[in-house]
Formats: structure tokens, sequence, C-alpha cells
């Protein structure tokens, strides 16, 4: 902590955030949030998927470092009273490298007692378009993710909740696509991080450009391999399952908490199951985990350690559980099994956990049980 107030300290404005900005990329913080209180502002950032209080700034300070966020975001400088959104980006030099990065800023501005409360969410290419083989998993399942990826039609769904990490391993999916000659379209909202060689299209729900007559624009365009953003409603959904089996791979996320659990979600949104069953080829359910500090082994007591600001933690890996749609899953879909039949039958096929998924890496040292129970309750 003591080097985070050296570096911020005595430091005003532009100074300021610039000084915030590398040290956030350095640090690998996905969120910087600033909150007024009566006596003076406190800064937070979440590292590793955690909140953490860094530094305490006067209101003085503070009152110029919105001034200089709201002008390089384009937002109106005479506006508290209501919400307000914008983006910038900024050049972050590489330590020890000539390489400089664009890092891209999404702002969050919300009226409260003592002033704005301001988010920065930072895009950072370099966390955001990683190679498969970098996200942590087991052997098994990126084997059985690199088999998937190369269907030539069926659906594939990420499952998780905001923050889990779907994205990124979507985009290190694809990412494995591009220059084999397939035609690849997105559907995102927002598009976070460009990828070379894909069509990327953003949502526009002010024009009523939603994911459902996206994809139906999608589909005219004959596309290949499709990524819908989240399927949030009926008709995408079922647009998705057609897409999947008229000859397109469709990968998608939804907001559930296991794998298994993503069937009767889409069955209570009005798929039927004599879509479903033949367009699911598999649905990956994943959280991420923190590293143990490599550093200091993750002790706790009287931590010290510069490299994990003595958390005992550096980094986050990919916790995941796969379910592979085989012959078998497919006629209890069909025969409109329980939730409890469909898990029963998936264990029996090797189906694990993310928590048996967790225990495994635990043991192996990555990890340790307090994270698996913290991912996985």
């Amino acid at each position: 902590m003591k080097q985070i107030q050296t570096r911020l300290e005595n430091k005003k404005g532009d100074e300021f955030l610039s000084a915030l900005h590398d040290m956030a990329v350095e640090e690998g913080i996905s969120d910087l949030h600033f909150f007024p209180k009566k006596e003076n502002v406190e800064l937070g950032w979440r590292q590793d998927g955690i909140m953490r209080s860094v530094f305490t700034m006067t209101h003085e300070l503070y009152t110029d470092v919105v001034r200089r966020i709201k002008f390089a975001s384009k937002l109106s400088l005479n506006i508290t009273n209501v919400p307000q959104d914008g983006e910038y980006a900024f050049a972050h030099n590489v330590k020890d490298s000539n390489e400089k990065r664009e890092v891209k800023v999404r702002v969050s501005s919300l009226p409260s007692k003592f002033g704005e409360v301001f988010t920065l969410r930072l895009l950072d290419p370099k966390k955001g378009i990683v190679p498969l083989e970098k996200l942590g998993f087991q052997a098994d399942i990126e084997k059985e993710m690199r088999d998937l990826v190369q269907k030539p039609h069926g659906i594939m769904l990420v499952t998780g909740p905001t923050g889990s990490g779907k994205t990124t391993t979507l985009y290190s999916l694809l990412s494995t696509l591009v220059d084999t000659g397939r035609n690849i379209i997105t559907l995102e909202d927002p598009v976070e991080y460009p990828l070379e060689g894909i069509v990327q299209s953003q949502i526009d729900h002010k024009h009523d450009y939603t994911f459902a007559r996206g994809l139906r624009a999608v589909l005219r365009q004959d596309p290949d391999v499709i990524l819908v953003g989240e399927i949030r409603d009926a008709e995408t959904a079922k647009t998705a399952a057609d897409a999947a089996l008229t000859g397109h791979m469709v990968f998608a996320t939804l907001h559930t908490n296991s794998a298994i659990e993503s069937i009767p979600r889409l069955l209570s949104m009005g798929v039927d199951s004599y879509m479903l069953a033949p367009a699911l080829r598999g649905i990956l359910a994943q959280r991420l985990i923190r590293r143990v500090c490599k550093d200091c082994d993750g002790k706790k007591e009287d931590n010290s350690c510069e490299k994990c600001l003595g958390t005992g933690y550096k980094g986050r890996m990919t916790l995941p559980e796969l379910l592979m749609v085989d012959d078998g899953m497919r006629n209890l879909i069909l025969e409109g099994a329980l939730q409890k039949e469909l898990e029963e039958y998936a264990k029996k096929h090797g189906f694990k956990t993310m928590k048996e998924r967790g225990e495994e890496v635990a043991k192996e040292g990555h990890t340790d049980m307090t994270e698996v129970a913290r991912v996985t309750s």
C-alpha cells in the first residue's frame, strides 16, 4: 500500500490521473472507483475481482481530477445531478520496453450526497485477447474446447455472472478461427476489444438494434461462425437455435450459475426441446479464481509482499465446468428430464463441477480452498 501512496501523493490533475492510469495497468486493475464522502474522497480499485480502498484524497483534488475525466470523455462539465456515460483512451508505456499500447476507459458517473461518484472501467487489450492456453484451463477441458470450436454447426454456450471472464474466453476461442477461411461475425454490447479478421457489430438499443434484430441481419451476411454477446430473450434464443440447425456455429453467453442449469433456462425461455437438443454442442460455466502469489507463497500473516500488495494472491485463472452434450443428454432433453436427472447422467459420464475442479487446482498449488469456497459457494 505504501508504494501506491508514494506514487499518488503530491500529484494534481493530469499528473495524478496519468500516474493512476499507469499504476492501474501495471497492477492489472479492471475498475477504478471514486467515492465522495463528507470529509474526503476515497479511491478504490478492483484487482483480481476484489474491491480494495487504496487512497484518500481531498475534495479539491477530486474536483480537479473529475474535470479532467469529464473533458477527456466528452461529458458535460456543468451537469452533476444526473448520471452520465462516456469513454476515452490513453497510451500506456510498457515498463522496460519501447512498446506503447492504447487502453480504453469506459466512464460512468452517478450523483450522490457528497458529489459525483465516478467509475472507470479499464479495457486493456493485453487482458482482453488472451491465447486459449494462457487462460489456465485444465488440459482435458482445453482439448474439448478446441474440438468444439472446430464444429461446423451447433451452439456452444459460455455462462456465468458478470465479471466471470466469459467475453475473454469467447475472444480466445474465436481467435483460433481467424485465417481459417470462415466468415466470423459478432454481435456485442458493447464491442470491448477489436479482433483482427472478424466482423464486429455493436448493439444499439437507442435505435432498436437489439440482439434479436442483429442476429436476423447477420444471418443474411452468409456467416460461418456467429458470436451472440448475450441471449437475453426468447426471440434471440430461438433464432440462435434455428441458426445452429441451419449450418452455422453459434457461440453465445447466458447468465446462469452452472452449465447444466442453462438447459432448463433455455427451455423456460421458450426454445422447444426438439430444437435445443440437436443444436447444443457444449456448455461452459466459469468463474475467475485468484492464484496464490508465487513470491510470498500466499502467506497471509504479516504479509508485506510488494508483488501481491499483501493479499497473498496475484493474478487469476479460469475455474470451469464443461458439459459436453452427447446423444444420451439429447435424449434426456427431448424426454423433458428434470435438472437433477441431467446432472446425474452428466456425472456418470465424467462431468466435474466447478467445485470439484477447484479442489483439483488447489491440490496442485495454483490456488487455495478458501478461494475455491469464495467463488463456488
